[in-house]
């Protein structure tokens, strides 16, 4: 009982003594943490790399001589930040700059040349048929194939006169059935237009004789024209190995003036112009040679400089280019021209039930009627006024050719009359009908117009980086300082924290010694 007693009060004392001690040392572990602190603190203070920081801590300066360097330190950071901000608001804007600049080449692919006859009909090859169909499209006769007689009063002195009006007489005329023989309105225009092998008088590209077969029919709102350098004929791209006027294509073409059809009211295919449409273009893109082209008059001989120009847009955000997909059932690559047809062709065929002899697919095509009474209405309001239906983006890359045009007249008067001769016509015939158009580059070299991102990442960096030096004299490293610092301090104080708690190896005699957490973290 009495050595119970004993035992009991010798540990009272072990508890005791143990407690005093945990209580020292964790006062001894408090201090010395924020020693330790302190001296990893003036350290850092003593050695880092930011300028004025160690005038703030030093002892040997005044109270105000340290504040004064304080508060130019919080200018200096302020001024830092703001900057910053700036650099990094002007990121976010994604800016972009256009670049030009010119390059030289050894060669250079011709591009593709369309041309179209201002004239949509040719009157003499029209028939009773065709007038039967159509003549209500022309606005010759009413839709129940009565002649419309304020039509004809224009065209009381014209030559063609009396041959019309015995096509426009119906009284004995039974045309076929319409189920068995449909009309054909894409025939009809391919015959009635003009054809090239009449229009070609001469033809050459650099020097060597050429002909209508190298060219390419295509139909456009002109209805059929042709193009030279396709690429869709099979044979390669022609190429160009020196610039200047009698290097490239140059054609003597008749308008063959005395088969316009008369003009006897308005219509979309009523044509106040003598001459033909010019488009030059890639061979990437279709032809959109109503809005895009360019006017050659007869009696002249017009010259048209060109150069290529190559232009890369960049996409969203920088830019407004289209860089997705191009989702289309007609043309494999994206245009703005192809996306105009694209469009068009669709919205024909919601609005009219076909199309236009011109667009894309194997659609019905539009009946003389359906041009007259829809498709004509519809496709000119959608180019005039509907603005949204059709938005086509400017694609990322893209050719263009821009044109200087010069002309002189032709014939002259000494060679009037062997022109005459040459092709059995009158000499006003030749001045009423003769045109020559030389196209060329101007020089084998391109244009390469350029839009590139104005800042990135890289400049950010060196913006910041630049502004760190010029206000608080840091860099990247003198950030690896304060990190360097941050892990330092936090480190003692999780060992000085450790220690302040007591737990050592003699206070759980059952359990191994364990490793404390700094040992794994630090």
């Amino acid at each position: 009982m009495v050595l119970g007693i004993v035992s009991n009060e010798q540990n009272e004392e072990r508890d005791l003594s143990n407690h005093a001690s945990g209580r020292a040392t964790r006062h001894a572990g408090s201090t010395a943490l924020k020693s330790t602190l302190k001296d990893i603190t003036v350290e850092f203070v003593t050695r880092t790399k930011v300028h004025g920081l160690k005038y703030i801590f030093s002892r040997d300066k005044s109270k105000l001589h340290r504040v004064l360097w304080l508060l130019a330190i919080f200018v200096c950071i302020g001024l830092l930040c703001t900057w910053s901000w700036n650099r990094i608001l002007y990121l976010l804007s994604f800016p972009a700059v256009t670049k030009i600049h010119m390059a030289w080449a050894y060669n250079m692919t011709f591009p593709a040349v369309t041309l179209c006859n201002q004239n949509f009909f040719r009157v003499s090859g029209l028939t009773q048929s065709d007038l039967y169909h159509s003549g209500y499209w022309m606005d010759i006769i009413h839709q129940n194939h009565s002649i419309n007689r304020k039509s004809m009063a224009m065209l009381k002195h014209s030559t063609h006169r009396d041959r019309l009006l015995r096509l426009l007489d119906f009284s004995d005329y039974s045309p076929p059935p319409l189920s068995r023989h449909p009309f054909n309105t894409t025939e009809m225009i391919g015959r009635l237009s003009h054809q090239l092998e009449d229009m070609l008088l001469e033809c050459k590209f650099q020097g060597e004789n050429c002909t209508h077969k190298n060219f390419t029919p295509i139909y456009t709102r002109y209805g059929k024209c042709y193009t030279f350098n396709s690429g869709l004929d099979g044979n390669p791209l022609l190429t160009t190995l020196k610039g200047g006027t009698g290097n490239g294509l140059e054609v003597m073409l008749d308008i063959q003036q005395d088969e316009y059809l008369p003009v006897w009211g308005e219509t979309d295919e009523t044509s106040y112009e003598a001459g033909i449409k010019v488009q030059i273009h890639s061979q990437d893109e279709p032809p959109f040679i109503d809005q895009l082209g360019f006017g050659v008059p007869p009696g002249f001989q017009t010259f048209v400089s060109c150069q290529q120009q190559l232009l890369q847009y960049l996409p969203p955000p920088w830019g407004d280019c289209k860089s997705s997909s191009f989702e289309s059932d007609f043309f494999s690559t994206y245009s703005i021209t192809a996306c105009r047809i694209d469009c068009e062709t669709r919205y024909l065929l919601e609005n009219c039930n076909c199309r236009m002899v011109h667009m894309p697919g194997t659609s019905t095509v539009c009946t003389p009627e359906q041009y007259k009474d829809c498709a004509d209405p519809a496709l000119d309001f959608l180019v005039e006024k509907d603005n949204d239906y059709c938005v086509c983006e400017t694609p990322c890359s893209m050719t263009r050719y821009g044109k200087e045009l010069s002309m002189v007249k032709i014939p002259s008067k000494a060679s009037a009359k062997y022109l005459a001769k040459k092709f059995n016509k009158t000499e006003q015939y030749i001045a009423d009908n003769i045109l020559v158009m030389d196209i060329f580059f101007e020089a084998l070299n391109y244009e390469k117009i350029e839009q590139k991102k104005a800042y990135e990442l890289a400049g950010l960096l060196g913006d910041i980086g630049g502004q760190m030096g010029l206000f608080i004299g840091a860099s990247v490293l003198t950030i690896l300082e304060i990190f360097d610092y941050l892990y330092e301090s936090t480190c003692d104080t999780l060992r000085s924290h450790s220690d302040s708690l007591g737990f050592t190896s003699n206070m759980l005699p059952r359990h191994p010694t364990v490793g404390n957490f700094e040992e794994f973290a630090c």
